[in-house]
């Protein structure tokens, strides 16, 4: 039988190439000098455990480190290129229940205390509700629901045991969203006042103004980083971040901020940049409270969906280059994307539009709504315009079926936390992925209990599958099960899918070492090998 290890590496072997990004690395790296990245909105706090958005993961990474890193060198987050960080080493048990991990020796909080293995299980005993550190909102519980117990073997081992063998449990600790917290610091502190091990120091977060690191001088890592600092202007208009990248003023852009159709206008105000626009594993969809009248009805939740113009919401904000799919990444870059062959025999994701509208609005008329008694509602998201946009479109297409939305806008600090309590009765949402694994996005997502199951939707026959596939050896069955509990997801409109995104970057050619990935967009932000040629 293969270990899980080896699991991993076959599963990742069905990853197709990426389109390289230029990175000038035979140049002899130079230090000093503060990197310039616009910030597009105030981040509700500096904790990255209590954070669901590339708004905290990219100003607060650098603070940080994880045991183990997806490999930046790769054009995407893969299974079978992760690398040491606060561990130096890691083994599995023969039956895969265990994790074991080396640790590293001689590593320093910022406030000088030792690293050592007991950071690691209070860590993971915060995350699963079970340690004296409690955090205030914990979006990625359901990832280590599998973790049974974390055991220290003096200062420098530890163990994760597990339930199941669980291979993917390497790729979620790999994730940007999996960083290691001192024991000794508390889980508020932590909000405000970060303290890491990573190759940068916070130093201040002035709201709606702007973020501050500097270079760590005990980091672990011999000669890192290059950087002196790193400032993240907050700039939450997008016209005007985009100005601000032209003109010089930051050195890059916010993380796939740059849409399709801006990508032509900074090219040609500033030819020099270099640009990466590809997929996010970012997902636009529509959530309705299950539990709130009138959507408590199946029939309203479905003509809501049935409304939906899926390629007109492509067309209009990536140009056409977004993906249709289901709740997994589509293929190319997704290993584990639903074929389209299955996709469209879902109801609401066909191209006949015009018939499905027409079913949604049969099924309006039977609850005795029609053109003289038409539905209004609030149509909630955040106040970015990445989501501002997508939900001026789905409110144009309820009016189709006799619904009439008013959009409420939500500051990024509330979004997550509004959403989670379910105090909303329609949103439309951006739901990204930390890693592009059935595991991490079921559980995350879809399972009954966990936070960020923002609907409501519960389905325990359904939750018994998600743990089925996650412990299936043989890819080519995983993929079939994975399938089959994704058409599940959408026909039970779970969360309607409506595109996956895709998004651009943007850097001017003195910073040198950056390398975004493909199919996730929380996993490159420690920016410990960049440095500026100038």
């Amino acid at each position: 039988m293969l270990s899980p290890t080896r699991l991993l590496l076959a599963a990742t072997m069905l990853f197709a190439s990426a389109v390289a990004v230029p990175i000038a690395q035979a140049q002899e790296p130079k230090s000093g000098g503060i990197l310039r990245v616009q910030q597009r909105d105030n981040p509700g706090s500096a904790s990255i455990h209590e954070g669901a958005t590339v708004s905290v993961n990219a100003p607060f990474m650098g603070v940080y480190n994880n045991l183990v890193m997806f490999d930046t060198k790769n054009d995407r987050d893969r299974m079978d290129a992760i690398v040491p960080e606060l561990a130096t080493e890691w083994s599995w048990s023969a039956d895969g229940k265990a994790l074991t991990f080396k640790l590293r020796s001689g590593v320093k909080w910022h406030d000088g205390k030792p690293f050592t293995s007991a950071d690691v299980k209070c860590t993971m005993d915060m995350l699963k509700g079970q340690g004296e550190n409690k955090l205030r909102i914990n979006p990625r519980r359901a990832w280590y629901s599998n973790v049974q117990e974390t055991v220290t073997n003096g200062d420098f081992e530890v163990t994760f045991k597990m339930g199941w063998a669980q291979p993917s449990l390497l790729g979620m600790l790999a994730s940007g969203y999996s960083p290691m917290y001192p024991c000794h610091v508390s889980a508020a502190s932590m909000r405000t006042k970060p303290i890491g091990t990573g190759p940068f120091r916070f130093v201040e977060f002035k709201q709606n103004e702007i973020i501050r690191l500097a270079r760590n001088p005990d980091y672990w890592k011999p000669g890192r980083p290059y950087l002196d600092g790193i400032e993240m202007p907050i700039i939450t208009t997008r016209a005007t971040a985009m100005l601000a990248f032209i003109a010089g003023r930051v050195d890059m852009t916010f993380p796939t901020e740059v849409s399709p159709p801006i990508l032509a206008d900074v090219k040609s105000q500033a030819p020099e940049s270099i640009c990466h626009m590809g997929p996010t594993n970012v997902s636009v969809n529509l959530i309705i409270n299950r539990d709130k009248a009138p959507f408590d009805n199946p029939d309203l939740r479905r003509a809501m969906a049935l409304t939906i113009d899926r390629k007109a919401f492509n067309d209009i904000l990536y140009n056409g280059t977004g993906s249709l799919g289901a709740a997994m990444l589509p293929a190319p870059e997704g290993v584990w994307g639903m074929p389209q062959s299955i996709l469209q025999t879902i109801a609401g994701y066909g191209p006949d539009v015009a018939k499905n509208r027409a079913e949604a609005r049969a099924l309006m008329e039977k609850h005795g709504y029609g053109p003289n008694k038409r539905l209004s509602m609030k149509v909630a998201t955040r106040n970015i315009q990445v989501y501002r946009d997508p939900a001026v479109i789905l409110i144009d297409h309820l009016r189709e079926i006799y619904v009439d939305g008013e959009l409420e806008i939500v500051e990024t600090a509330a979004w997550h936390s509004k959403i989670a309590r379910k105090d909303y009765a329609v949103g439309l949402n951006l739901t990204g992925n930390g890693i592009d694994d059935p595991d991490q996005n079921f559980f995350e997502n879809y399972a009954c209990n966990s936070e960020r199951n923002v609907t409501g939707y519960c389905n325990k026959p359904l939750e018994e599958m998600f743990v089925k596939q996650s412990q299936e050896t043989d890819i080519e069955k995983r993929k079939q099960m994975v399938w089959e509990i994704d058409r599940q997801l959408q026909e039970d409109l779970a969360r309607p899918i409506i595109v996956h995104t895709v998004g651009g970057t943007c850097w001017h050619p003195t910073v040198i070492g950056f390398n975004p990935a493909v199919n996730a967009i929380y996993n490159r932000y420690r920016y410990d090998d960049v440095w500026l040629n100038r």
